[in-house]
């Protein structure tokens, strides 16, 4: 899911950095900042960036970019909405890409496929949950944490896979047999490491979990 050095043209490389300025300069004018101006919520913010550091660094792969690992985006996102998810995740890849795991070239390029995607993906499928679905707690589990981070996961493999086509990487048959069935095991394992991560934040550290609102879910009227 990371791509090395050298895997595709200057052009699709160099080119990637000019969308993902444009979601970094979003994000930092539109990311809740007041929210991390707290310490505790800085330190969760933080701790999960470290975490993921360590859950991107296992992978998995037979092929230069076709890996696999954990994403942790929906989780993310769930918790501290999209722009600072992103903000996060691109900390992440360049803590990944540091450390030889993928290339500086690509790295715009790994951003938006690994990073800025999902974590829209996932806010998409919260706000899909939130309005067509009951304020119901275990809605806003099974649907927007377990099943949200499997549809994320299996939605960014698509994108990579499409990505890898189109730069003329590798062919479309190879990709369908070889590469796109892993992400059914991947998303399933995502779901439930996601779910229930989130179920024990809920019901624990209520305040971590940006998302959830207790007075929609348990106090209504």
């Amino acid at each position: 899911m990371n791509f090395p050095e050298g895997l595709f043209g200057h052009g699709w490389s160099l080119w990637a950095f000019l969308p993902l300025a444009i979601v970094w300069l979003w994000c930092l004018r539109t990311a809740p900042w007041r929210r991390l101006a707290d310490s505790r919520q800085l330190n969760v913010w933080l701790g999960s960036v470290v975490v993921l550091m360590l859950v991107w660094s296992m992978k998995a792969g037979v092929r230069p970019g076709l890996n696999l690992h954990l994403l942790g985006a929906t989780a993310l996102t769930l918790m501290f909405g999209r722009q600072l998810a992103i903000l996060g995740l691109s900390v992440v890849m360049a803590a990944v890409t540091l450390n030889g795991a993928a290339g500086w070239e690509p790295y715009a390029l790994n951003v938006l496929v690994t990073a800025v995607f999902p974590s829209v993906a996932a806010h998409a499928l919260l706000r899909v949950v939130e309005r067509y679905l009951p304020a119901n707690f275990f809605c806003y589990i099974f649907c927007a944490a377990f099943f949200g981070a499997a549809i994320a996961v299996v939605a960014t493999g698509l994108l990579a896979s499409l990505v890898l086509w189109l730069a003329g990487v590798y062919t479309a048959e190879m990709l369908v047999n070889d590469y796109l069935p892993y992400y059914t095991l991947l998303g399933f394992a995502e779901a439930w490491l996601n779910g229930a991560a989130i179920t024990l934040m809920v019901v624990y550290y209520p305040d971590w979990v940006g998302s959830f609102d207790d007075r929609r879910y348990f106090f209504k009227r």
